[in-house]
């Protein structure tokens, strides 16, 4: 974004000496029917980006699971790390840096049993046997790597590109991209399946250095998912809009005088939303409407099921009416983290998961939505072949697995892979930079165009690195 454009955008913000007013009073505080686009074409009139790239996907679910599962359980077989278990990583591995100082412990088995799925054959273990029915439309990606080596920098950088915080997550260039299609709902949301603290909290959702407004927003668990929105007692619509264009006038007035302020901006915006959403959000988020054999297939009759299943159900409600990218985290607190006792760990993770994972897959498919929705899962890495504690496993950084459905992936294919015992990425190796690169690129984003400047530099999502990997749409 250059300093032209900005003035331009400064210019239509202001337009008529009411700043966000003029807006409230035409588009901003109309119902959906007269602002024909939503927010994508407000954008568009306000000289924001547009894909540039035919893109195939016009939604994201990200499936976090928050710890780092282990790919050599769940989706990376390796026979001869079974028959070296008890000794330790052969020389010919090299150095091994893990966190917990392991890298000479003992190899340890993986007790799974193994089997190959659906028409392509894809292996997966016996701890996600739902996930296991769906493969034909998953693309495995065996081969992604990473640079973090703690949770801090790993969760970082797989939601921003960088080890270090304070740039805009993946979700944020998003919705500064291509904007909402729904002008009464947040374009970036975000759930976590308990009330723990995701590893650095909000800034994995933060906009970074660009305006509040492209920012994610957080939903609760319980009756009132998102919170603050109802309003006070005694205050009627009526009221409150003109409590809102009061506001509008007297700050957008002072944003003329302040261009450099940025941020009044995305108050300005964030207070409008609000407004909007009061009227709008409650039927978005009644998942109660839904049929009970809808409900049954996210698993919501089964209280281990339960939390995780409301989240991925409701993320089919947001993706309907609009909402650019949505990010689940699953074991919020790094609840994957198996340093001891894998067998226990996984095995309820995976029996919390799985069934509602395959049932978001199967609802978005049976709707017609898998298409334009892109369904990723994963961690900020994996685990390691080498034991500790005896019975888990470290942080493995070097190789692990994601894997990809729907917005324009093929499905039923297995890319890339590890090492013989699966400590590193050798084959159709994907870094971080490559995989936002390449879910940018099937939104129709382009990641070496997409730029913000800040600080007089021209800042991109994947900080000038990462390619697209076209295998994931030719197979």
């Amino acid at each position: 974004m250059d300093q032209a454009f900005r003035q331009r955008r400064r210019d239509f913000l202001t337009a008529g000496g009411g700043g966000f007013a003029g807006l409230a009073a035409s588009v901003v505080l109309a119902e959906p029917s007269s602002a024909p686009g939503g927010m994508a074409e407000l954008a568009r009139s306000a000289g924001a980006l547009v894909p540039a790239l035919p893109g195939t996907a016009k939604s994201v679910i990200f499936l976090f699971m928050e710890g780092g599962p282990s790919h050599l359980d769940l989706f990376d077989p390796k026979p001869l790390l079974n028959q070296l278990a008890g000794q330790q990583l052969p020389a010919s591995f090299g150095d091994v840096i893990t966190p917990m100082g392991e890298s000479r412990s003992p190899l340890l088995a993986s007790r799974r049993r193994w089997r190959q799925h659906g028409e392509c054959g894809t292996w997966v273990s016996d701890w996600l046997p739902e996930t296991a029915t769906c493969v034909d439309d998953l693309a495995v990606l065996r081969g992604c790597w990473a640079d973090g080596i703690n949770h801090s920098s790993g969760v970082c950088q797989m939601n921003t590109c960088s080890l270090i915080g304070g740039r805009p997550s993946l979700g944020s260039w998003v919705s500064y991209g291509l904007g909402s299609e729904n002008s009464n709902l947040p374009s970036f949301l975000v759930m976590q399946d308990n009330k723990s603290s995701v590893v650095n909290g909000p800034r994995n959702w933060s906009a970074g250095f660009m305006p509040a407004q492209y920012q994610g927003v957080r939903l609760q668990e319980g009756s009132d998912p998102i919170p603050h929105l109802t309003a006070p007692e005694g205050s009627g619509p009526r009221r409150q809009q003109q409590k809102l264009q009061l506001l509008n006038r007297l700050n957008g007035r002072f944003a003329a005088e302040h261009p450099e302020q940025t941020e009044l901006e995305a108050r300005l915006a964030s207070y409008e939303l609000a407004f909007r959403m009061q009227a709008h959000a409650p039927e978005a988020v009644a998942i109660q409407e839904e049929t009970q054999e809808t409900q049954r297939l996210y698993g919501l009759d089964d209280k281990e099921t339960a939390v995780f299943g409301r989240m991925c159900l409701l993320s089919r409600r947001l993706v309907e009416r609009g909402v650019r990218f949505i990010q689940l985290y699953h074991g919020a607190g790094s609840k994957w983290d198996a340093h001891s006792g894998i067998e226990a760990n996984h095995t309820g993770l995976c029996r919390a998961s799985d069934r509602p994972v395959a049932g978001l897959l199967r609802d978005l498919k049976q709707r017609g939505l898998l298409d334009q929705t892109l369904v990723i899962w994963g961690g900020e890495f994996g685990r390691t072949p080498m034991s500790e504690k005896g019975n888990g496993r470290d942080h493995n950084p070097t190789g692990f697995t994601m894997w990809m459905s729907g917005g324009g992936v093929q499905g039923g294919q297995t890319i890339g892979g590890t090492d013989e015992l699966g400590l590193r990425a050798v084959e159709d190796r994907l870094h971080v930079h490559d995989l936002h690169a390449s879910i940018l690129h099937l939104m129709g984003l382009d990641h070496r165009q997409l730029t913000w400047i800040y600080k007089g530099r021209p800042e991109r999502p994947t900080v000038n690195e990462g390619e697209f990997f076209g295998r994931l749409v030719t197979g």
